[in-house]
């Protein structure tokens, strides 16, 4: 029977559930990438094996907002060691990246697409190393679902149809460019994006995911397919080199963290922006909230957030150029002081000096009580849009949040790494892991951060509650937006306050999340993002 409906429209409100589990659990914002984690525990799997296998196929079931050529961060709880060990796996600028003539092109901002902004890709490379280091599996046998549904085929959910309809419209604009027709070749070959529920198969995905796993990654980075993405770049005026690819490993790196309320909230350290979440938290954390939905809680935390940001996007940056220390950004009396800028009207913010004082998120656990926090994304949807001829390979488009200007922390140079947007969560107390969450969905990552954790140490809610929670995200100057849901008498009260606020039209702007906590008798609690197709897959 052929039934017509939308699976986009929905007129009635429907109430997601928390998910209990005790031997594992895995969260993404795609079924069948979920259930595939959930598939890899129940075959002896760990955490870590669950979450390699998931992140290795939503390149497959959601690509328009990750890729084989995407970055990735990783932070990953081992339960024997009761440590939380967080891993960057981003690439620098190209080499032959010529930052002079790009200021001259382009002025202060590298374009969104093609292959200005495409950095050297660090997903496979994070695969491969979470793999070695804690994995239980065979990297074969982990590789091999993501393998099966490129080949295969799979349905197409429909907030992923919706995404892709959004990427063809905007591509069909820049049909002419040489780097963007494999594109069309892979993405769209019906010369449309397809529906939701259509059959897709990537078989160049399918190849390029087997070798692989065949070759533990080594061909992506110092192999054929290096030779391949070196080729494609030199043919089409790319700046991605062999030379990049080889020299280029991702780094084991030590979390930051500062305790709010008696709980640890852990992030990985800039070049990420995690840091902009707890430094909004440190500044709140000078504040007693009872209620969440009134007036003064929402405008408190929108101008911690405005301060704390304008700090990240001055001093975020490779860590290797950034003048100010996390220990200066994440100082207490630092973040005192910030406070006291905080009136009851909307501040234009300011950056201040701390030396005075479209991307995938998932998370795994297991019955031993491991678990990762990963994340991996394009940046904006479909990345660069460049995708290397037979190999499914799209790259990313992370540099396009370098600074153009010569002056700034983050200046597009050579061989550099840019500010990141995408920041995997973790949160933990006395010691003891509580777990793993995150909020992608570009500058909006911290924003979901501080709101997440607020609404669970703050407001007492469970973790569904937490991401059902209408948001609000702050965009510039004194610019806020807030969802449908937002209560209509704060959003009048704020505009009394001086901002200036929208209300969103498409709440997929304002983040989609997932959540695992564990309780005291080891059961694992799930949650999943409204705001898109997500799934927890317990065990």
């Amino acid at each position: 029977m052929n039934f017509q409906f939308d699976s986009l429209k929905y007129r009635y409100p429907s109430t997601r559930k928390v998910v209990y589990g005790k031997k594992g659990m895995a969260c993404t914002s795609q079924p069948l990438a979920a259930q595939v984690g959930l598939d890899i525990l129940k075959k002896g799997g760990n955490a870590v094996d669950a979450a390699v296998a998931m992140a290795a196929c939503l390149t497959v079931v959601e690509p328009t907002a990750n890729g084989i050529g995407s970055d990735a961060f990783a932070l990953v709880w081992v339960q024997k060691d009761e440590h939380l060990y967080g891993l960057n796996a981003s690439g620098p600028n190209p080499m032959a990246f010529p930052a002079d003539e790009m200021r001259e092109r382009f002025g202060e901002k590298l374009p969104w697409r093609g292959w200005a902004p495409v950095t050297v890709p660090g997903a496979p490379s994070a695969w491969i190393a979470l793999s070695k280091k804690f994995g239980r599996l065979p990297f074969r046998e982990v590789m091999a679902p993501a393998v099966a549904y490129a080949r295969e085929g799979y349905p197409v959910s429909p907030t992923i149809a919706r995404l892709w309809e959004k990427g063809f419209d905007e591509f069909k604009g820049m049909a002419g460019e040489p780097w963007l027709q494999n594109w069309f070749t892979t993405f769209a070959p019906k010369g449309r994006a397809p529906l939701p529920g259509e059959m897709v198969a990537l078989s160049d995905h399918a190849r390029t995911l087997e070798e692989l796993a065949e070759t533990e990654c080594e061909s992506f980075y110092r192999g054929a397919l290096a030779e391949k993405m070196d080729a494609f770049a030199r043919e089409t005026g790319g700046y991605l080199r062999k030379e990049d690819l080889a020299s280029y490993y991702p780094e084991w790196v030590e979390p930051i963290s500062t305790n709010y309320r008696g709980y640890t909230v852990s992030e990985i350290p800039p070049n990420g922006n995690g840091i902009v979440a707890l430094m909004a938290l440190n500044i709140v954390e000078g504040y007693s909230f009872t209620e969440r939905d009134t007036t003064d809680s929402i405008h408190k935390q929108i101008e911690a957030m405005k301060l704390a940001f304008v700090d990240g996007q001055r001093y975020v940056s490779d860590p290797r150029y950034m003048r100010m220390t996390v220990e200066q950004m994440l100082s207490k009396d630092y973040a005192a002081k910030r406070q006291e800028l905080i009136s009851d009207k909307a501040i234009m913010p300011k950056t201040g000096d701390p030396a005075c004082g479209g991307t995938v998120y998932l998370c795994t656990t297991d019955e031993e009580g491991n678990m990762v926090s990963f994340i991996q994304s394009n940046f904006i949807g479909f990345g660069s849009g460049v995708v290397v001829p037979g190999t499914g390979i799209s790259l990313q488009n992370r540099g396009v949040s370098f600074s153009l200007d010569p002056e700034s922390e983050n200046y597009a140079a050579p061989g550099k790494k840019s500010y990141h947007t995408i920041i995997p969560g973790f949160l933990s107390k006395d010691g003891r892991a509580v777990g793993p969450f995150g909020v992608m969905g570009g500058f909006m990552q911290p924003q979901g951060h501080l709101q997440v954790i607020m609404n669970t140490v703050d407001f007492g809610m469970n973790p569904q509650e937490a991401l059902d929670a209408p948001r609000w995200q702050w965009t510039s100057g004194k610019n806020i937006e807030v969802e449908q849901g937002f209560p209509r008498a704060i959003v009048e009260e704020l505009v009394r306050k001086g901002h200036s606020v929208k209300v969103a039209a498409d709440s997929l702007m304002m983040g989609r999340g997932q959540i695992i906590w564990r309780n005291e008798e080891g059961v694992f609690v799930g949650a999943t993002e409204p705001r898109t197709d997500g799934t927890v897959a317990a065990w």
